[in-house]
């Protein structure tokens, strides 16, 4: 008997990246902080997907990237080729060849007989991933599901109110003097692209992207300096991290000073800090200002609401790495950051056991 998987109102929607027309890895779970509709149509003869594609392509001001985003789910494999719509903001196509969105979402069966059945859906999907309903895609529906989406309230009250992001804001972490003297390290030494990691066939790597981020890093190296940043997340983070989450933080990640600059647009995408074999020992992000002399440079959790946070120098944004994130564009200035991860004896082990999968040079 063919099983699939049937998503209930409530239900978070799992994280699938898969290929689009305009990206080779477009991941959902990076693409929260809107509503998202899912139409798994897989092929173009099903009945009611014309009058879905001529829905979505029409409704701009539903699918726009801001209010909500479509994906329509083709299973087609010359879908690439003779695709049946045009991508644009708000709008794009999963080419699903390999079945890997219509099994995690339900049209396809995850066990069962070879041949099972396709089940063409809708998924309606809150800006926390979280399903809002799932019905059948058949003649008719997609009026239905235009109606629904232009009946829900802007994304940043889709809970009825504005929501708070689950972090700790923590002013006084580090003194002026300690963040001067690292601010000073970076000028004297430069900085180095920093990169960001992607999962690519099991391994984790190292890649670089201007337009999805743009920062520059120095490595603090000497001992004397790290044992004073230890010293001051254990005394003034690690308690607070205990306090709110229950969680004792025994080791740290990464010793940079980082730079966002204005005139290199530096910025930082929405991202998630724990995606790949080798970041999935991460648990909590520590985002430690140095200055004020910028604008921009806010960290924002578009799940929960587009409230950006700017730390005053010295003072901590503190959250889960599972969290999607992000920093605005720096428009004034250049924001300096000491950048942290803390994680327990527990997930140390995960990280040991995850090194063979780190790509030499990612680190």
């Amino acid at each position: 008997m063919a099983k699939y998987h049937n998503h209930q109102p409530g239900d978070p929607l799992p994280h699938v990246a898969q290929r689009t027309l305009g990206q080779e890895r477009f991941n959902l779970g990076a693409a929260a902080g809107r509503y998202l509709v899912l139409c798994l149509y897989g092929r173009t003869d099903t009945p009611g997907c014309d009058e879905a594609l001529a829905m979505v392509q029409a409704r701009r001001d539903l699918f726009n990237d801001r209010f909500a985003s479509c994906f329509m789910v083709s299973t087609e494999p010359d879908a690439e080729q003779s695709p049946p719509l045009a991508e644009r903001a708000g709008l794009r196509l999963f080419l699903d060849d390999d079945a890997r969105v219509g099994r995690t979402c339900g049209s396809v069966a995850f066990e069962g007989p070879e041949g099972a059945p396709f089940r063409p859906l809708w998924l309606v999907v809150d800006p926390m991933l979280r399903l809002i309903e799932a019905r059948p895609l058949e003649r008719g529906s997609a009026g239905a599901i235009a109606a629904l989406v232009e009946s829900l309230p802007p994304p940043e009250r889709f809970a009825g109110f504005a929501l708070q992001a689950p972090i700790l804001f923590l002013p006084r972490v580090f003194e002026p003097e300690l963040c001067a003297e690292m601010i000073a390290r970076y000028e004297a030494h430069g900085g180095e692209v920093s990169g960001f990691m992607r999962a690519v066939e099991g391994k984790t790597v190292g890649m670089h992207d201007p337009s999805f981020k743009s920062r520059r890093d120095h490595i603090i190296t000497d001992q004397a300096l790290i044992r004073t940043l230890q010293d001051r997340i254990l005394r003034r983070v690690v308690p607070e991290i205990a306090k709110a989450h229950a969680f004792h933080a025994t080791r740290m990640e990464r010793y940079i000073v980082s730079c966002y600059r204005a005139d290199e647009g530096g910025h930082f995408a929405p991202h998630r800090d724990n995606t790949t074999p080798g970041t999935a020992h991460r648990r909590f992000a520590i985002s430690i200002n140095l200055n004020d002399e910028f604008d921009g440079g806010e960290v924002s959790f578009p799940e929960y609401s587009p409230q950006g946070f700017k730390a005053p120098p010295g003072g901590a944004v503190v959250f889960s790495c599972s969290m999607l994130h992000a920093v605005s564009r720096v428009t004034r200035g250049a924001r300096y950051a000491f950048l942290p991860f803390v994680y327990d004896d527990a997930a140390a082990r995960i990280r040991e056991q995850n090194l063979h999968t780190v790509q030499a040079g990612s680190a």
